[in-house]
């Protein structure tokens, strides 16, 4: 589909037609990206809620893997397969 570039304001911008973006099923928030010769209109991906885990915990994993890792368990699994 083709369009013109137009003044709005002090920059400029394009109207973007109702049909096309029903289409392209962008939301009300969008990032725009632009690179040589083209720009690009992504949609805004929701953040990633960051876990904290307890430094106890933390510290503790050394010794639960080395209490994890041991060759008699990896053998009895194995024979149980």
């Amino acid at each position: 589909m083709k369009t013109t570039i137009i003044k709005i304001g002090n920059s400029k911008g394009i109207r973007i037609p109702k049909p096309l973006l029903l289409e392209s099923g962008l939301g009300d928030s969008v990032e725009i990206k632009a690179k040589r010769g083209e720009i690009k209109i992504v949609p805004v991906l929701p953040r990633k809620k960051r876990i904290r885990l307890n430094p106890e915990y933390l510290a503790s994993i050394p010794v639960l893997r080395r209490d994890w890792d041991q060759p008699e368990e990896d053998r009895a699994w194995a024979s149980l397969q």
